[in-house]
């Protein structure tokens, strides 16, 4: 009997998850698995999709799920239920095929792990584009390590507090202040490669970190740029493998 997990999201073109599991069953030799990708139009196909699929054990959760899927979870770890965003699910079927889901954020281990040997040097601050689920993982882990986080998003509310601003308001002096810059919308991501986050990129130096959540392509638009004006610049693809195997992890404790 083969076991099954899978990835839900929408849409689902291009995936990083199948390909990464499906190479690590058969380079470590793992016959009884499966991974398959499950684009939901909307989350509220998720309990057709269980039924349907009894064998799943597992699955990853991306855009734009990460926090609207919670409602459908029977219990979230301590790491997702603080950060309200999930983007693994572990599943398991009682004898009477009662099925029971918990939410994780393997996120969080993945930014962490993979941030860890650029963060030499102390920042103070860090500006995170976006305010989603991969932003609220980021925010933690930099919370954690004691760095002040402010957001960019295209747009806001007079209810979301000081620390969020429009792409409008970004200036010299607030991107100067900002030597930590971690993009987690995917702006950017194949086949939209000519897209980046609208910041004013002439204000980067050789003292700013640019990190973009985005992997495919290896180096985006934004790390370009910011290159381009000697900045150090990180992809998201370590960050993918810590947490897709930390995913692993859970799923077969």
């Amino acid at each position: 009997m083969q076991k099954q997990y899978g990835l839900i999201g929408y849409p689902l073109s291009h995936s990083f998850s199948k390909k990464y599991f499906t190479e690590k069953f058969e380079k470590e030799g793992i016959k009884d698995c499966g991974y398959e990708l499950f684009p939901l139009a909307s989350i509220d196909q998720l309990p057709q999709l269980l039924k349907d699929h009894p064998l799943l054990g597992g699955l990853n959760v991306t855009i734009p799920y990460k926090e609207s899927v919670i409602p459908f979870l029977d219990e979230l770890d301590e790491t997702a239920k603080a950060v309200g965003a999930v983007n693994c699910i572990e599943i398991s079927r009682s004898d009477d095929h009662k099925v029971k889901l918990i939410g994780y954020n393997t996120d969080v281990f993945g930014f962490r792990q993979s941030i860890k040997p650029f963060l030499e040097t102390q920042h103070e601050r860090a500006l995170i584009l976006g305010t989603g689920g991969a932003a609220k993982a980021v925010h933690s882990v930099l919370k954690e390590i004691g760095i002040t986080c402010y957001f960019a998003t295209r747009g806001k509310s007079d209810k979301e507090g000081n620390n969020i601003f429009t792409y409008e308001e970004l200036n010299e002096n607030m991107i100067r202040a900002f030597k930590l810059i971690v993009n987690a919308t995917p702006v950017g991501t194949f086949p939209d490669t000519d897209a980046s986050p609208q910041i004013p990129y002439e204000y980067i130096s050789r003292g700013h970190l640019l990190y973009d959540l985005v992997y495919n392509p290896a180096e985006t638009v934004f790390l370009k740029k910011g290159k381009e004006k000697g900045a150090a610049a990180v992809n998201g693809l370590s960050m993918l493998h810590q947490q897709a195997e930390e995913a692993w992890q859970i799923w077969n404790r």
